[in-house]
């Protein structure tokens, strides 16, 4: 009897090649499309709609079962409160990371084994193995398509019921399958930034959830710039966009967020590749191993805080309730919110968002 698979599919064509790989592999495929924000952007079009469709299309060419889930409330309470509270705190969270932790296979997952699913599948470049330990999540074989980063706070229990047909493939040869089998996704481009928000402006979407603040820009010194529209519209090591460029201040470089002072709302910049923008190491109290099996601290290993950023070498520490992670080399523009990943060469060990950093050590 074959084993039964519902899949998770956007309308993209990750997960439309997804769908014939598994077929390929002999599983019972069935396809789910996920409805997770009920917003129109700010031209009046609601972009499911036509991922819908997209997904739709690709099951029905399949000859495979389709089916429709509404998950907007469970992401507005787990994903999306999140994303407002910690911009409200001055942190710069990725709500992708928590959507595929509380969504995709927390909600996603419950039902599709209401359904009598074996596993659950998406179109993620990563890779899921079994072994006598339990379920190990590595990096998928495209260096530049890895999503391994954005399923790092799944547990061991999600993974054990977790397919990832595309990790052993590069974004090309999906490409290539897609239009082999015509699919209508076969050239649609890839999805970019929260999904959420979508093409629309940042800015203008977040301040119709969380008030502005304009401040003042300030140098090391204290000495006033400029004007900044809201601590949360910022990051650190930012940059663009901060209005400053054309002062007359300064040696001529150009001005980077090194920190927010949040208590005198001010946004603090520095001139140029200094000290200030650098760490030594970072805190996490919420650092998730996904298998307590094959770790044990202090632990060497390398780490990434960015999606896009080559790994870093560096030692974990655990504490009573945190852990602590200290760099070999003084990393630039380490940001709280944001998800340090663990990594031992390939597999991902776990994640853990960044609490505090930590300077001059």
């Amino acid at each position: 009897m074959k084993k039964r698979v519902v899949l998770g599919m956007s309308g993209g064509v990750d997960s439309s090649v997804a769908a014939i790989l598994l077929q390929k592999q002999g599983y019972e495929v069935i396809g789910v499309f996920m409805k997770n924000w009920e917003e129109k952007d700010e031209n009046g079009v609601c972009t499911s709609e036509k991922d819908y469709s997209d997904a739709f299309s690709v099951a029905n060419k399949l000859g495979i079962p389709f089916y429709a889930v509404n998950f907007s409330k469970e992401y507005y309470d787990r994903v999306f409160s999140y994303f407002l509270s910690e911009y409200k705190k001055g942190r710069t969270p990725n709500p992708d990371v928590m959507c595929n932790k509380e969504i995709k296979f927390k909600a996603f997952l419950d039902y599709a084994m209401s359904l009598g699913a074996d596993y659950v599948a998406t179109g993620h470049y990563a890779k899921v193995i079994h072994t006598e330990n339990g379920a190990l999540l590595l990096r998928g074989i495209d260096d530049n398509k890895d999503q391994s980063y954005f399923l790092s706070k799944l547990n061991e229990k999600q993974l054990q019921k977790s397919l990832f047909p595309l990790g052993d493939y590069e974004k090309t040869k999906i490409r290539e399958i897609a239009h082999e089998y015509d699919l209508i996704t076969a050239n649609k481009k890839d999805s970019t930034g929260i999904c959420f928000i979508g093409e629309r402006n940042f800015k203008e979407f977040l301040s119709n959830y969380l008030p502005n603040k304009p401040g003042d820009i300030v140098d090391n010194s204290g000495k006033v710039l400029g004007k900044h529209d809201g601590l949360m519209y910022y990051t650190i090591g930012q940059r663009k966009g901060l209005g400053i460029g054309n002062t007359k201040d300064g040696n001529g470089k150009p001005w980077f967020v090194a920190k927010k002072d949040l208590e005198n709302n001010k946004l603090i910049v520095s001139q140029g590749d200094t000290d200030i923008l650098y760490s030594d190491a970072l805190i996490t109290y919420d650092f998730d191993v996904i298998n307590e099996e094959i770790v044990s601290f202090p632990l060497r290993c390398t780490v990434k805080f960015r999606y896009r950023q080559d790994d870093v070498s560096a030692t974990i520490i655990k504490e009573n309730d945190y852990h602590k992670v200290i760099f070999d080399k003084k990393q630039k523009a380490v940001t709280e919110g944001q998800i340090v990943v663990a990594y031992l060469g390939n597999i991902c060990i776990g994640a853990g968002a960044i609490d505090k950093v930590i300077k001059g050590e």
